[in-house]
């Protein structure tokens, strides 16, 4: 044997063999694995360096006398690579970035509501019962202030009224709901 030479063990490829494939195969390989990548580049060029990572892996593969081209070889790894991938990413939830999360919307939770609802219907209690009546109507039975006039027999303007210190009175009792009741 003479230096500079490299020797093949049956466990390794050499870096020649790797390079000359890489030449030979690797826009092939590239422009499937980009298909099966949905034309994410950097994917795909993950994809093409695992490949012969296991080219490098397995030299016996590749040395075999059964075909004459090493190329099916890789696009099959290289597809059953993908094929992973792609079921690796459908796996998991789909990442989000920090930006997502601080515009996303806050919303209360049941308990919360349920909570907030048993503060108004307290406080809906200690409202006089001319502004009860008032407020059940136009704001939880969702009458008009015309159809409230006509079922409790009294002018549009008194509803108005009576709707409106309702809900003042309601404001001064839940200070923290306020925004809620405008």
């Amino acid at each position: 044997m003479t230096a500079g030479t490299t020797t093949i063990t049956p466990r390794t490829t050499a870096e020649h063999e790797l390079a000359a494939l890489q030449r030979e195969h690797g826009r092939p390989l590239f422009a499937l694995l980009l298909r099966l990548s949905d034309g994410d580049r950097q994917r795909a060029e993950d994809l093409v360096q695992e490949t012969f990572v296991r080219a490098w892996q397995h030299p016996e593969a590749l040395r075999a006398d059964d075909f004459d081209s090493v190329r099916p070889w890789l696009l099959t790894v290289g597809r059953r690579l993908a094929i992973d991938a792609r079921r690796a990413r459908q796996a998991r939830p789909p990442e989000v970035g920090d930006a997502v999360l601080d515009s996303a919307r806050i919303c209360a939770d049941h308990a919360e509501r349920s909570a907030a609802t048993l503060d108004v219907r307290e406080a809906v209690k200690t409202l006089t019962p001319e502004h009860r009546e008032v407020l059940v109507l136009v704001y939880f039975q969702g009458a008009s202030v015309a159809e409230a006039a006509a079922a409790l027999g009294i002018p549009p303007g008194t509803v108005k009224s009576r709707a409106y210190y309702a809900l003042r009175a309601l404001r001064r009792v839940l200070p923290g709901y306020a925004p809620d009741l405008r």
